[in-house]
């Protein structure tokens, strides 16, 4: 498998999860760091128009 161009490097593609009622995308591991974000964290997921936004679920307490 060749690596993808730098032009192309954010291009990800949606994959379903193995029972295929849910899909994923993988995203990039500099973005994780930056946002500093963990494995299993909950994160909250916000339709906006046409786009998804993700951001970290805040404890309400």
């Amino acid at each position: 498998m060749s690596r993808r161009k730098l032009s192309d490097r954010h291009i990800r593609s949606l994959t379903k999860v193995s029972g295929g009622k849910s899909y994923a995308v993988t995203l990039p591991k500099e973005f994780v760091q930056k946002l500093k974000w963990r494995a299993r964290q909950k994160l909250k997921i916000h339709m906006y128009g046409d786009r998804i936004i993700i951001s970290d679920w805040k404890n309400k307490r």
